[in-house]
């Protein structure tokens, strides 16, 4: 392949992933508006960071989702007053304040992940049998290179459904 074919073919995948990514946070957008207009794309994205790993320093958690510290300090404060989150400070160190997910953000999260697997299982639904396993191995190798977790090694999936509701029952 020569060097202009190779960049016609990258700018192709590249626009392909864009189109794909585009519906995906179309997805995302509809199941969290349809539960909870007021919480944000980004904030959401800590909810399911906290779902996902547990109670975390506010430090650590910016580092996961990539924000300044100071932009997570306030997206927590938020959150807190939205009943999503808590925190507390650790019993070791006074210093250290760890977030964690409220009962009402367990079940905000449990919500949208399943009206988004849904939307989702439409969607896929509708490729033809034969494009699936296609789709499933270019999915896969895509997360791998983004340095994704795999859903079973995340929890984002009917583990965290079940993890979610054994912390919610624990709550009550």
């Amino acid at each position: 392949m020569k060097a202009g074919e190779a960049t016609a073919a990258g700018d192709e995948l590249v626009d392909a992933v864009l189109g794909a990514s585009r519906a995906l946070v179309a997805v995302a957008a509809r199941s969290l508006v349809n539960v909870a207009e007021d919480v944000t794309l980004a904030q959401y994205r800590v909810l399911v960071e906290l779902a996902a790993r547990g109670p975390q320093r506010l430090a650590d958690l910016a580092d996961a989702v990539n924000v300044d510290p100071s932009t997570m300090t306030r997206m927590a404060d938020r959150l807190v007053r939205k009943g999503l989150v808590s925190r507390r400070r650790a019993s070791t160190d006074r210093r250290t304040v760890k977030v964690s997910l409220a009962s009402p953000g367990r079940q905000l999260v449990l919500e949208v992940t399943r009206k988004r697997r849904a939307e989702l299982a439409v969607i896929l639904s509708r490729l033809p049998d034969q494009d699936r396993r296609p789709v499933l191995a270019a999915l896969r190798a895509f997360a791998d290179a983004a340095g994704e977790l795999r859903e079973h090694e995340w929890s984002l999936g009917w583990r965290l459904d079940m993890r979610l509701v054994g912390a919610a029952q624990a709550d009550d």
